[in-house]
């Protein structure tokens, strides 16, 4: 089969073509024993894009070898961090460069808005690359006393290894830069194992890798479906680590692989169910315009985010107001295909996710909660869920899934605090207030990884990122994701001291 397909977009009145064969040894090949393609969907059209191939266990074991290779002769110690830095920062240029055919493409796969795309996530990443290059050259141990007089310590961070990457449909572009540039400034090599509903994006990027002038096997990638091509990654015996994004479900059973197979070192940013609380001191406008933001599937972006599902609660005093505050705002959201300009949100991903995001909403009415907004489904092609937001809600409800911001109300702090953190998860919260002193009490209080003061769901490349309780293990971002790449090698060094024998 041909390893690149034209996908002819006549709304753009142009044709992209894009890799589909395996990225591996910076070449595009195809399985070594598989005929099982994935079929890359259009959300908004319900036609596909393209079909790719679909990585076999015996493919995962082709990447491996390559990635092993590179790290042990032209990667891992064996270059410097200026020259890492160097190809990290060509790379970004090349993103860069490519941003509104890449935003587009992103676009056709994931069913966002090309501006979103294009302005946010690809955005950020080209800033992510580039902040992580800052840090390949400043990869630095600690020297320690222990006897001034005939003894040293010190410490090296070393770079782990061959890195197994597994990252979700709802952000392609800006999920790999998050794993892939931290990983590459310590001076690891990667598996890449994209969303089997979202592949073009990544395997576009390899291009750019190639073209960056990266050594065969730093990066390779892996279309794959997650319970072969991720399965066979986590319980890989010459995988030193994996990070992975998506489900607290899957997220699981990647622990155990990873313990049954060879201890590997995992990193995992999971589900959430991510509080929001309005108190009376609040900006009403911008706490409605950040409760819509917060629930990222209404504004800005495609339709579902895996598992980080949003509740608002509000102060029972400005209930009423801020509601109707709240129903202008995502009122004058408009959802639609992701290639028009007027587009702020898009279809949700795919057919599994519309049936599933559905099931939520009636659910959730059949239980009693009452849709102000939305709720009711288009009679036209796509993959569109209408942002929906429920009143009447009760904390053991499903419905708090996909486009859907739930709205319940609570009458004092204490009771605030309680409800927000009344479940297992831990992975984003946020508060709306002018009164300092209650800003300390509560973001202290809260229990999640992030903690929003005034804002919601915005994120800064040097600021670390991550879940609590079972949201997950490990941080993404800052500084503290290079952790998650390194390993602390101590070096005992004896100049001066003589042992008698025997003791």
């Amino acid at each position: 089969m041909s390893l690149t397909a034209q996908i002819h977009v006549p709304r753009l009145n142009k044709t992209l073509t894009v890799p589909t064969g395996l990225f591996i040894n910076n070449e595009f090949v195809p399985s070594v024993d598989s005929k099982e393609l994935i079929h890359a969907i259009n959300p908004a059209t319900e036609e596909v894009l393209a079909s790719v191939v679909a990585a076999s266990p015996k493919d995962i074991d082709v990447a491996v070898a390559a990635a092993r290779h590179a790290f042990k002769t032209t990667w891992g110690k064996n270059v410097t961090g200026f020259e890492r830095s160097r190809l990290i920062n060509k790379l970004a240029d090349l993103i860069e460069r490519d941003a509104q055919e890449l935003a587009e493409l992103e676009s056709l796969n994931n069913g966002k808005p090309v501006k979103v795309a294009r302005d946010f996530d690809i955005g950020d990443s080209i800033q992510c690359l580039r902040y992580y290059a800052g840090w390949a050259d400043k990869i630095i141990g600690q020297s320690l006393e222990v006897d001034n007089k005939s003894k040293i310590a010190f410490t090296r961070h070393d770079p782990i290894g061959v890195c197994g990457q597994i990252i979700p449909w709802n952000y392609p572009i800006n999920m790999w830069s998050w794993k892939v540039a931290p990983a590459l400034a310590v001076g690891c090599t990667i598996v890449m194992k994209p969303s089997e509903l979202t592949p073009l994006t990544a395997l576009k990027l390899s291009e750019l890798v190639k073209e960056a002038g990266f050594p065969p096997g730093v990066v390779n990638t892996v279309p794959s479906l997650g319970p072969v091509g991720g399965a066979a990654l986590s319980s890989h015996p010459d995988v030193d680590k994996v990070a992975f994004t998506g489900s607290t479900i899957t997220g699981r059973k990647i622990m155990e692989a990873a313990a049954k197979s060879n201890l590997k070192k995992v990193s995992l940013e999971l589900g959430g169910k991510s509080p929001h609380l309005i108190f009376e001191s609040a900006d009403l406008e911008q706490g409605a315009f950040t409760s819509v933001l917060a629930n990222k599937h209404v504004l800005l972006r495609v339709g579902l985010i895996p598992n980080w599902d949003t509740v608002a609660g509000i102060l029972n005093t400005i209930y009423d107001k801020f509601l109707e505050i709240l129903v202008s705002k995502v009122k004058a959201t408009v959802v639609g295909d992701g290639l028009e300009e007027a587009s702020g949100g898009g279809p949700v991903v795919s057919k599994g996710q519309y049936d599933r995001v559905w099931g939520y909403i009636e659910s959730g009415k059949a239980e009693g909660a009452v849709a102000i907004l939305g709720g009711e489904k288009r009679n036209s092609k796509g993959y569109y869920v209408d942002p929906t937001i429920f009143t009447n809600i009760k904390p053991d409800m499903r419905i708090i899934f996909g486009p859907v911001l739930s709205v319940g109300v609570f009458n004092t702090e204490d009771e605030a605090i309680a409800l927000a953190n009344d479940t297992s998860y831990g992975l984003g919260a946020g508060l709306h207030s002018n009164d300092a002193n209650q800003c300390m009490r509560v973001s202290s209080a809260l229990e999640a990884g992030t903690v929003w003061v005034n804002q919601y769901n915005l994120l800064n490349n040097n600021v670390p990122f991550g879940g609590k309780k079972q949201s997950g293990i490990g941080r993404e971002l800052g500084s503290y994701a290079l952790e998650e790449y390194t390993s602390v090698k101590a070096v005992h060094w004896n100049f001066g001291e003589k042992l008698d024998w025997p003791l």
